[in-house]
């Protein structure tokens, strides 16, 4: 055993109440959606959208990555375990997030609440919950680390990490490639902040959505190289999933960023705020 390795043996479980179990992955997630909504309602207070725009994202969001992420996991990861086992789909507390299908279903969303509600600009508001999401994707791979999944590779790098309680190589040193990929959005998030307060990039119609989009997939795209498969069937991939899934998002991302920087900065056309109603 390399003495430079680092010993991963946390247990994945903060709390237990009885039968019932609070792991340290769903205390981070939470953290990551209530510090990404203060984020959003920072923005959406600039701009001066009404209020309650962002109780309904905040709502709606959530519900999108939770269901989109189960759903992505199911059908491109494990759809040959679950369509036998269909009623173990809504078994979320199981494991088996995919963030692909919850980037997917915020898409899908975003574009339903700007039809139905903010009635602006597709990406004014994508661009807006662009600058909280990356934050929570950091955080998300911070969980991934609590549990103990989706490492890396064997390394003799001095920060490889021994994942005890991991199920593939879990007594050598291997890639902590859940902090690789956290500090690689991490950074992402910073970008798309400084782009947003400092650059003052919100006017240019889907740029961030853009950066946002390339920052996030392309590290996703090279991270993998180095990653254990995540389902038998990667094994003899010269791609993995993760990686194809990747390359749609990459696209659509450089599309934007081109896009936003040849039509230049736009004037978007907000609701008035409702009357606040006399206190008595």
């Amino acid at each position: 055993m390399d003495l430079l390795s680092i010993i991963w043996d946390v247990n994945p479980v903060a709390l237990s109440l009885g039968p019932l179990e609070i792991r340290w992955y769903g205390v981070i997630y939470a953290l990551g959606f209530f510090i990404a909504i203060n984020i959003i309602g920072k923005t959406f207070q600039r701009d001066g959208a009404p209020e309650e725009w962002l109780d309904k994202v905040f709502v709606y969001f959530i519900l999108a990555v939770i269901v989109g992420s189960r759903l992505g996991h199911v059908f491109f990861y494990d759809w040959a375990y679950y369509s036998q086992h269909p009623a173990e789909i809504f078994m979320i507390w199981r494991g088996g997030l995919a963030s692909h299908g919850g980037a997917a279903a915020m898409v899908l969303t975003a574009w339903l609440l700007t039809k139905y509600m903010t009635k602006v600009s597709f990406f004014w508001l994508t661009d807006r919950v662009f600058v909280g999401s990356a934050f929570v994707a950091c955080l998300i791979r911070i969980g991934n680390l609590m549990n103990s999944e989706i490492y890396g590779e064997p390394t003799d790098l001095p920060w490889g990490f021994i994942f005890v309680r991991g199920d593939i190589n879990n007594t050598i040193p291997c890639h902590p490639t859940q902090l690789y990929e956290a500090s690689a959005y991490l950074l992402v998030f910073f970008l798309l902040y400084w782009m947003y307060w400092r650059k003052d990039a919100g006017k240019y119609n889907g740029l961030i959505t853009g950066v946002g989009f390339l920052g996030i997939f392309i590290s996703r795209q090279i991270i993998e190289m180095i990653k254990n498969p995540q389902s038998d069937f990667e094994v003899e991939m010269t791609f993995n999933m993760g990686q194809w899934l990747s390359v749609p998002f990459i696209i659509f991302g450089a599309i934007l960023v081109v896009r936003a920087l040849v039509k230049g900065p736009v004037v978007y056309n907000l609701p008035a705020p409702k009357p606040q109603k006399a206190k008595k």
